[in-house]
């Protein structure tokens, strides 16, 4: 079976599990579910209460319910199969907290950090497990997987070598900074999250509309636009409060006033971008995000600078991360 490879993207609130022909690196099947590293944790801290499963058990326990599924799905016997796994699995709620490496970072894998775990007779398929990146300041686990795949694209092979900020949007996102085949610094910004305490938690909730679009109006592009502007004129603690006052004034509707909102935190996030005129940017995005950061950047005239990648390959970045990552680590393995 050493013509397949399981590649698993375990986040902190998803769960996904591809089959993979290393020949042509070809997606085979996969499953996904919204079982993350922080509910299966928190479940096995509530079935240890009761007398049940060590922590190791428990985790491998749920990955081979994944895996029977995909073997039933595929018609395809996986005993045997490695899996390597990303993300908040080498986490300290994961399968087994594994230490972050340091800065700089080589940007094709070889210096990642991981842990191998032989196949057992109850659980037939080796293990990588690889590890997440640090700063000074910083951690981050699984983004640099997908900055190790993207820089595999043949599109995106000068940026190894080049000054640039790989900007990948999320609930945490990561600016992350690549010079001469390194990953050299990092930060993250909590734009998503702090977009979602204040719409649902503060005194700005009933100033929003809620739920999700997939759309925008011309009258939302211009609020969120708005957002983008202000963001750099005042604090973002007083620019915030605009959002009460755009509805109480009948300034924004509350449809306008979300996106106003966002435009005020991406553009917080974006906006230091401006003077960093030394360095190429790189719009990484697959999620319904893409497009407000897109006119995020443009708003803030970087888009010169700026090549976007595309969704399909954002989605195919971690598989593409975790065989580069996994080639090297096995020639190690072999070495020893």
């Amino acid at each position: 079976m050493k013509n397949y490879l399981l590649c698993c993207d375990w986040g902190t609130s998803s769960f996904r599990l591809r089959l993979i022909k290393l020949s042509d690196s070809q997606i085979v099947g996969e499953v996904f579910t919204d079982d993350g590293i922080a509910s299966i944790f928190n479940s096995w801290k509530k079935n240890l209460e009761l007398g049940g499963l060590n922590r190791d058990q428990f985790f491998r326990n749920y990955l081979t319910g994944q895996i029977d599924i995909l073997s039933a799905q595929l018609s395809f016997d996986l005993q045997m199969v490695m899996i390597v796994i990303s993300g908040m699995a080498s986490s300290s709620i994961g399968m087994e907290e594994i230490p972050y490496t340091n800065l700089p970072y080589p940007v094709d894998g070889s210096q990642a950090g991981m842990r191998y775990f032989e196949a057992r007779s109850d659980f037939p398929h080796d293990i990588i497990l690889i590890s997440g990146v640090r700063s000074e300041t910083d951690v981050m686990r699984g983004e640099e997987t997908q900055l190790v795949g993207l820089l595999t694209i043949n599109e995106l092979l000068s940026f190894r070598e080049k000054e640039a900020v790989f900007i990948f949007p999320g609930t945490h996102s990561k600016h992350m900074y690549v010079s001469g085949g390194n990953l050299v610094g990092f930060q993250t910004f909590m734009t998503g999250e702090v977009f979602k305490i204040m719409s649902n938690h503060s005194i700005l909730k009933d100033s929003v509309e809620h739920g999700k679009q997939t759309e925008f109006r011309e009258q939302e592009i211009e609020a969120f636009k708005l957002g983008i502007r202000q963001s750099g004129r005042s604090s973002i603690l007083n620019s915030m409060f605009r959002v009460r006052t755009n509805q109480l004034f009948n300034t924004l509707g509350k449809r306008e006033n979300k996106y106003y909102l966002s435009g005020l935190l991406i553009g917080n996030e974006l906006g230091y971008l401006a003077k960093k005129e030394e360095y190429e940017l790189v719009l990484c995005s697959g999620n319904n995000l893409y497009e407000l950061y897109k006119l995020g950047i443009e708003e803030l005239n970087l888009n010169e600078r700026t090549t976007t990648v595309s969704a399909d390959v954002i989605d195919k970045a971690t598989v593409a991360g975790q065989i580069k990552i996994y080639q090297s680590q096995t020639l190690k393995l072999n070495k020893i």
